[in-house]
């Protein structure tokens, strides 16, 4: 099929960042702020191999860029860090511009005319692989990764586009430009940074930006001076431990991956003499310069959305390719998908006012953050949206200020009332919310305060436009599933990973929400663990009823240790990271660093509570836990080499059962074995059955995945 409908060549060569936003020179100038130029690079009509979806029939893969312009004195922008640092256009605009990649079915009047944000993680796309069963894929073209393509049966347009300016490019990621803030003389700007390294190999060197989360594919600041007497380099095994200062002549802002320490100088890299050992934390502190508007990634995201809603063609004529009709484009919802940090993104966007445009229009009528306690520091100077928030990894940058919860609440530790919706309440552009979440997010994510008060003393009612469903069992992404007789990798855990699926229930929810926004119908009420039901308890060893397991698997050739619980998890206590940080909106500009404890301060963090196999109580329990295997949780704990017994990352623990009470009972394990439980072949199919065929009833399972559910039971191995 001809592109000539969609491309319009660019008539400039391509953007470099600095020197053109510099010039302020880069887009045409508009006398509004919006999505002023839509640039269409690629074309594929139709993609999928030309599969056709139900009544939606063909889709098509459009790749291209967008250019933006926002006015940084319209208060729908000034909340933007650095906005008014920015270079401006001849309008008194602020520029940018980012990619986007749109899935859309080739005959909009067959579609459901609902668009589809799915918000990249790291630059990375997702939501494919999410609700259609898909391989992950960055670049979705054949006919595997359209699944089983429960979205373009629903008619969805797809979207996703750049909203982290910090991000690489390559491997199909999604980037984005945005200007340099300059100080008012148009000198450059500097600040003090803070950079952590955690290794799970020896190696010479790290770029300074990377880190657990964000290295190889994350933009590193550059150091205004290679003298390392102008900098601090500290280590420590766990994050609780003195820093341990590492001598000026022991390391180089250098590269020695390819010429031995002291390396090739570099403004953007670091190398040890003797390498980065994988049982340390490394806390790099220096002097940056040039930092990115970060937080223009919401106004892009933002008016991307508005443009495809509203705009019938850009400045320039190009016409906007979700149009329907020939008079208004005929898009009649859009709704937001995050995992992780694109979750917390979501909460973030909303929170800071992001879901109204610049019209008071709202942006997005449902949202679906998932697996994403917290708050993004996107909308910081120098900030580290790529960075997390764990017990162990790192823990010190922002991620998790108040507030936590959807409605106002006051907290103790700070004197403050607020809640993610406040803005938009005001404005009446709050979304309908699907919350969902693994049992790791409680364990690493501090869960538990999106939904009690800060102290953990009460639980909370929710606004009618949230539900928050509990993923029971579940770590923060599921391990693949191991092949029968085998278990998960285990990587730097003690344990072996768990593997319970979450793809069941999301696709569930995600069906529950489309039909909510859609349809107006309710979803199934929120499940989660309740202080008042007993569900949601302390870390305590002597009470939480954790079951002792022996050191054996039940699996040859796989020695592992018992299983011991000792309650560690990510606590939470009031940090300060200067007068320049607003804390309430996950803005500003840090200036202390590392940011003060305050001792005294503390939040209170609570679990689910589990069953005598250690499986959660509460929750969407899904077949896996219904009709259990063995044991599945949110934590593990790191091994000896690489921080012994610190909480280990996001992952959890897998733990068969042993197949008979006489195997169980020579191995000390306290948990009934699978003949046990099941008896035989037949009676674990006939559980698997009835949990699918409940979780159905009450809308937490779609009948066609609860009918492959039970044809997996029926030809899995469990006690043939």
């Amino acid at each position: 099929m001809s592109q000539s409908r969609y491309i319009r060549r660019a008539s400039v060569a391509p953007l470099v960042l600095i020197t053109l936003f510099a010039n302020a020179v880069l887009f045409r100038s508009s006398a509004q702020a919006r999505i002023t130029e839509i640039l269409i690079d690629r074309v594929e009509s139709p993609t999928f191999e030309g599969l056709s979806f139900g009544r939606t029939g063909q889709y098509e893969k459009l790749v291209g860029r967008a250019r933006g312009a926002v006015d940084p004195n319209d208060p729908s922008n000034s909340i933007i860090t650095d906005i008014a640092l920015a270079p401006r256009n001849r309008a008194g605009l602020v520029e940018y511009e980012t990619d986007f990649f749109l899935l859309k079915p080739i005959d909009m009047r067959r579609g459901n005319r609902n668009i589809f944000y799915n918000v990249v993680n790291r630059g990375n796309k997702g939501g494919l692989s999410t609700f259609n069963r898909a391989p992950s894929s960055n670049n979705p073209t054949t006919a595997a990764d359209a699944g089983d393509g429960l979205l373009m049966n629903q008619g969805y347009a797809i979207v996703w586009s750049g909203w982290q300016p910090d991000i690489l490019a390559g491997g199909d990621r999604m980037t984005m430009r945005v200007p340099v803030a300059l100080n008012p003389d148009g000198s450059e700007i500097t600040g003090e940074l803070r950079a952590e390294y955690i290794v799970n190999a020896p190696t010479t060197t790290q770029n300074l930006g990377g880190g657990s989360f964000t290295a190889g594919t994350h933009a590193s600041y550059e150091t205004v001076s290679l003298d390392t007497s102008t900098a601090t380099l500290t280590r420590r095994i766990r994050e609780s431990d003195p820093r341990i200062p590492v001598p000026g002549d022991g390391w180089a802002f250098a590269d020695c991956t390819q010429v031995p320490f002291p390396g090739v100088p570099s403004t953007t890299q670091i190398c040890l003499r003797d390498g980065f050992d994988p049982d340390y934390i490394y806390e790099l502190i220096y002097t940056a310069k040039n930092p990115l508007v970060l937080g223009l990634g919401f106004a892009a995201t933002r008016d991307l959305i508005s443009f495809f809603r509203h705009a019938m063609r850009d400045d320039a004529g190009t016409p906007n390719p979700l149009a329907i009709e020939r008079r208004r484009t005929g898009i009649r919802h859009a709704l937001i998908m995050g995992s992780s940090q694109s979750g917390r993104y979501v909460r973030s966007l909303i929170h800071l006012g992001f879901n109204a445009d610049e019209e008071g229009e709202i942006v997005f009528e449902g949202a679906f953050p998932h697996i994403s306690p917290g708050r993004i520091p996107l909308n910081v100077r120098f900030g580290p949206p790529g960075r997390a928030y764990l017990q162990h990894e790192d823990h010190l940058f922002p991620a998790y200020e108040a507030s936590f919860t959807y409605s106002p609440v006051y907290d103790p530790n700070t004197g403050r009332t607020d809640g993610i919706l406040v803005r938009c309440e005001e404005t009446d552009t709050c979304p309908k919310i699907v919350h969902a979440m693994s049992s790791l997010e409680f364990w690493q994510g501090r869960q538990s305060l999106d939904q009690t008060d800060p102290l953990g003393t009460r639980d909370l009612n929710f606004p009618e436009n949230v539900r928050m469903y509990l993923m029971s069992s579940t770590q923060h992404g599921p391990a693949p599933r191991p092949p029968p007789g085998t278990l998960p990798d285990r990587g730097v855990c003690r344990w072996p990973a768990n593997y319970a699926p979450q793809s069941e229930t999301m696709r569930a929810l995600w069906v529950a929400l489309d039909r909510w926004v859609n349809e107006h119908s309710r979803p199934p009420a929120s499940r989660i663990p309740r202080i008042r039901e007993g569900t949601l308890v302390e870390a305590d060893p002597a009470t939480f009823g954790f079951p002792g397991i022996p050191a054996t698997t039940y699996v040859p050739n796989y020695p592992t240790e018992a299983v011991d619980f000792n309650g560690i998890h990510n606590g939470l206590t009031l940090l300060e990271y200067g007068l320049a940080f607003d804390a309430q909106n996950e803005s500003g500009n840090v200036t202390l660093n590392p940011p003060r404890i305050v001792v005294g301060r503390d939040y209170g963090v609570l679990l689910p509570a589990v069953d005598s196999d250690g499986n959660d109580v509460a929750g969407v329990r899904s077949t896996e836990i219904q009709a259990p295997l063995g044991t599945y949780t949110g934590w593990s704990r790191r091994r000896p080499g690489f921080a012994a017994d610190e909480q280990c990352g996001l992952t959890g623990i897998y733990i068969p059962f042993a197949r008979s009470q006489a195997g169980r009972t020579a191995a000390g394990d306290p948990r009934l074995s699978l003949e046990e439980r099941y008896a035989d072949h037949d009676g674990y199919v006939a559980a698997v059955r009835s949990a699918a065929q409940r979780l159905v009833s009450e809308r937490l399972l779609l009948p066609i995945d609860g009918e492959r559910l039970i044809q997996e039971a029926q030809d899995s191995d469990v006690l043939r």
